[in-house]
């Protein structure tokens, strides 16, 4: 079967968002082009990376010659979306990888999210002998669907920064356990019986 692809070019909005208070926080992806929306969910070390790497190519790019792509150094006044996730968010899948890419013939990062895929345990042969070499094609599973978001670059750095923003606004970490504190309280467990 093929692969169902959600492609949004120059998407009108890409914001990663939450739903749920800090401690319980689902990460989400968003991206609106006209009336259609795409919501995919995401883990927070996910959304962190993706920023991160964001980062890395936008500082990289900017790095060449004359910097021909035009690439900011800090994000866009006109580009900052402080605005929450459009409402109803519902869940188009749960990224399991994720790519993230150039295109230099239309000055555009390319983000591909994938689902989580799972092979079936009824694909598989009970009497496979688990030591004897397997064919890497036979593990291979097609996913069903997949999410391309191609955003420009001025665009992608106002990504990168909520991002990191919207991942940073969770529990506050305690300063002696570096774990989380929630609102209930906290019991601070040092090492060496302090």
């Amino acid at each position: 079967m093929a692969t169902l692809v959600h492609e949004l070019v120059w998407p009108d909005r890409v914001v990663v968002g939450t739903v749920g208070s800090p401690g319980s926080r689902s990460f989400y992806l968003q991206a609106r082009s006209g009336r259609r929306l795409v919501s995919v969910a995401l883990e927070k070390e996910q959304s962190a990376l993706l920023a991160e790497k964001i980062d890395e190519i936008l500082d990289h790019l900017m790095t060449t010659d004359g910097n021909p792509f035009s690439v900011p150094s800090s994000t866009p006044i006109e580009l900052v979306d402080n605005e929450p996730l459009e409402q109803p968010v519902e869940q188009q899948f749960r990224t399991g990888t994720m790519s993230l890419g150039w295109d230099p013939s239309t000055v555009q990062l390319v983000i591909e999210m994938f689902p989580i895929v799972e092979a079936d345990a009824d694909d598989r042969d009970p009497f496979d002998d688990a030591d004897e070499e397997r064919d890497e094609r036979d593990d291979t599973v097609e996913p069903s669907e997949m999410v391309v978001v191609k955003i420009p670059v001025g665009t992608a750095r106002a990504f990168a920064k909520r991002t990191r923003e919207v991942v940073g606004a969770g529990r506050p970490l305690c300063p002696f356990c570096a774990t989380p504190i929630d609102p209930e309280g906290h019991t601070c467990v040092l090492p060496d019986g302090f």
